[in-house]
């Protein structure tokens, strides 16, 4: 895994300072400690840090160009089909000098130019310099796992990088927060694609391209790959039960591949078990795997991780983690570079340690909740899904909107919150509902936070439009289907991907994700909806797949998840550090929050009258950023 950066002059004139292409590929070094170079040219500059994966001799180098330097990439990522592109390659008479993916990029691009990327089966974030064109093509993989920044200063100056603390030493460029995006943000806990928390710089969306010639002010974009969700009536669940073992197999398969220890991450949890059942089918040598376990029983999967690793005799690495693990709060800014409020970022941080002292490449089970249906939430929407599709929508926003409002809020019985909640969504569309079920502040608590003047200054803008946004472009219209897209094209990307991405290569670890290869998601995406939801139980076929190779115990009990436990922190060991940054002068000091509500969510949250701990962890770590990342 790499971390690639690039200064792009829009007017092709002039010699890139190298001082500051330097600078910003010395940013992101934890990305690839191996090795790093840069190459300039009049108007153009690229810069890469490498971690040797495949190939780890200097003939891997980059930026790397062909024999006539036409044509110069950096990339970061792998292509698992590598080989077969480039047996390809040599057939129709391009010469290689390595056993590189990069190579095949490069004289893949030759031989196909922008259909390049519909080639590639893997995770990448690519850049590439066409010397003959004066053009520069930029593309992301199709499910957004390796991550791509970049921006336009007022100058006319293109850069790029795979982490925003990389265009954050350009020093033309500037950090101007988007009040829109600080309403995304307290909803989604992240600032979903393509926005940043800043106006003036971007993300490149999944499966999308962005060029850019001389002369030109903008990039033009392209969208190269959608998830077709098209579902398939007519198959057999039999036959798709053994289709879906058979795909994934093949897809753990391709991601076996490496010139350094590989091994997977073991949670205990269904997804990253099955990776690792697949993975000891398929090698004859152990599998090297790692768990962290904690102090505390209520979070601790071990357990089961056990299970696995014992039924698989795997090489099986655990190291306890205790529940006080906090420390790592300060740091979160640093790493993530913009607000971001996955509280789970902190044992993610510390599996990724634990796995670098043993293994170089790490395969995940991320992915497959998103895909099929994993999360309680997909149940209870359709379950709220079938009242919909019976009464009509007037009659649901009267009756349940009031339900919704006057219905008690009691933290201490979770059925009666979730019961609240059913309420609220009943008397919404099925986009409103969902986007209130995963809202970390719902629309009130949001309204109740700000300031007046900062809801002016949003002008109505509300952070469902993001899902609304996405909802036009979903190919299908089975409520399923619908909201498993809007889970792909969110939470999958600003969330999970952007967590393992940053908290891996913290570590100099590459982790790779067979559940969310291209193939296998397209495929996934046709399964019938009762294939995956069925009575209670979430991601069906998997479990029901699986049943040959995993136990019981870890297939079917209630989903854990990587929790850490912020109610207890902040009435606890935390308790003086939230008065300290919640009602301090930093966060009061922006215009945007109201503080007579921020007093009384303390004070609420400490007596252990109301559980305030996901809006208060959202708004600790929107004050690190403000403190680590604008200084």
């Amino acid at each position: 895994m790499c971390g690639i950066a690039g200064i792009f002059n829009l007017s092709g004139k002039g010699q890139i300072d190298e001082t500051v292409l330097h600078a910003m590929n010395q940013a992101q070094f934890h990305r690839g400690p191996d090795e790093g170079g840069v190459w300039s040219s009049e108007g153009i500059g690229l810069a890469h840090r490498r971690l040797s994966i495949i190939d780890l001799s200097s003939l891997g180098r980059q930026p790397m160009t062909n024999k006539d330097n036409s044509v110069v990439v950096v990339f970061n990522g792998e292509i698992y089909n590598f080989k077969a592109l480039r047996e390809e390659l040599l057939a129709a008479g391009y010469e290689f000098k390595s056993q590189t993916d990069t190579e095949v990029i490069v004289h893949g691009w030759s031989h196909w130019k922008e259909k390049v990327i519909d080639r590639l089966r893997g995770m990448f974030a690519i850049a590439i310099w066409d010397t003959a064109e004066r053009r520069l093509f930029v593309a992301r993989d199709r499910m957004g796992i390796k991550p791509l920044f970049y921006a336009i200063d007022e100058q006319g100056t293109f850069i790029f990088g795979s982490e925003l603390k990389v265009l954050y030493q350009y020093p033309g460029l500037k950090k101007v927060i988007d009040p829109l995006c600080i309403e995304d943000y307290f909803a989604y806990g992240y600032v979903p694609e393509p926005k940043t928390i800043f106006k003036n710089i971007f993300k490149l969306e999944p499966g999308f391209s962005l060029s850019l010639k001389v002369g030109d002010s903008q990039p033009v974009l392209n969208q190269y790959w959608n998830i077709p969700f098209q579902t398939d009536h007519s198959m057999r669940y039999e036959d798709a039960s053994v289709e879906l073992v058979e795909r994934m197999k093949e897809a753990v398969g391709i991601r076996m591949i490496a010139d350094v220890p590989l091994g997977a991450f073991l949670s205990g949890g269904v997804d990253s078990s099955s990776v690792v059942a697949m993975m000891s089918q398929l090698q004859s040598d152990p599998v090297n795997t790692c768990s962290i376990a904690f102090d505390d029983k209520k979070f601790n999967e071990s357990e089961f991780a056990q299970q696995v690793a014992d039924r698989y005799k795997t090489n099986h690495f655990v190291e306890t983690v205790n529940t006080d693990d906090f420390h790592l709060i300060e740091e979160l800014a640093k790493i993530y570079d913009e607000p971001y409020a996955d509280s789970s970022a902190i044992p993610t941080y510390r599996v990724c340690e634990l796995a670098r002292k043993r293994v170089t490449v790490a395969l995940s089970g991320d992915g497959a909740d998103e895909s099929l249906s994993g999360y309680r939430r997909h149940v209870w929407h359709m379950n709220e899904e079938r009242v919909r599709s019976l009464l009509p929508f007037p009659f649901r926003r009267a009756v349940f909107g009031f339900l919704g409002s006057v219905y008690p809020k009691l933290d201490w019985m979770p059925r009666v919150f979730r019961a609240k909640t059913t309420f609220q969504s009943l008397g919404r569309s099925s986009v409103e509902a969902y986007f209130h079920t995963i809202s970390i502040l719902k629309n009130e608590q949001r309204a109740k936070i700000y300031s007046d003047a900062f809801k002016n200054e949003l002008a109505g803008y509300n952070a469902v439009e993001v899902f609304k946004r996405h909802a036009k472009d979903c190919p299908s219209d089975e409520p399923l289907n619908l909201i498993e897209y809007l889970d792909l094209k969110t939470y999958l990307v600003g969330d999970i991907l952007t967590k393992v991405d940053r908290a891996s290569m913290a570590h100099a670890l590459e982790v790779r994700v067979p559940l969310l290869d291209h193939k296998y998601i397209e495929w996934v995406s046709s399964l019938p909806t009762d294939f995956k939801v069925k009575g209670q139980i979430g991601k069906y076929i998997l479990k029901n797949s699986m049943e040959p190779h995993l136990p019981n115990d870890v297939l079917y009990r209630p989903k854990m998840g990587f929790a850490v436990p912020l109610a207890s922190w902040f009435r606890g060991p935390l308790r003086d550090h939230v008065k300290t940054h919640l009602l301090g002068d930093r966060l009061m000091d922006t215009g945007y929050f109201n503080p007579d509500q921020l007093h009384k969510m303390v004070k609420e949250h400490s007596a252990g009258l109301r559980d305030h701990s996901a809006p208060i962890w959202t708004l600790l770590m929107f004050d690190s950023f403000l403190e680590h990342v604008m200084g």
